[in-house]
């Protein structure tokens, strides 16, 4: 008998359920999927969108920006473009770099306008100024900087 029941319980240990997961599998199909897109990445190129060309068209007009100058002393200039093409520049307060914006979107309303601040301006001077430009209704405000 005692031999019998040692046979019963070595029987029983091999019978247990395993409940380890085998990851290696899942890990060797991650790898190669991943190699997969690695390599076709590249090759898909996005779609490039071929114009067609038309033989009478004009080259679209593009007005010259308004361009604010704000100095390293705080004094603001204007440069822009009349409608007889010639350029002209005035030295502004900020309530009359207001004053001129409102009355140049209304007869511009497209135009863009650039700030060309001095490096040393404190950069809360020249977001008041942005800020004051997109309260008047300019759309399009932009910043001038030099490349190195």
């Amino acid at each position: 008998m005692a031999g019998s029941s040692s046979s019963s319980m070595r029987g029983s240990r091999t019978r247990r359920a395993m409940a380890d997961i085998n990851v290696v599998p899942y890990i060797d199909v991650m790898l190669v999927l991943l190699v997969i897109f690695m390599v076709t990445a590249p090759l898909v190129a996005p779609s490039i969108v071929n114009l067609p060309t038309v033989g009478g068209a004009a080259p679209q007009q593009q007005t010259p920006p308004v361009v604010v100058n704000i100095r390293a002393d705080g004094n603001m200039n204007v440069k822009y473009k009349d409608d007889g093409g010639a350029t002209q520049q005035e030295n502004m307060t900020r309530a009359d770099l207001n004053g001129f914006i409102t009355d140049r979107a209304q007869t511009h309303p497209d135009q863009p306008v650039v700030i060309a601040a001095d490096k040393t301006v404190k950069y809360e001077v020249v977001m008041n100024v942005m800020s004051d430009l997109k309260a008047r209704g300019v759309k399009r405000v932009g910043l001038l900087v030099k490349s190195q």
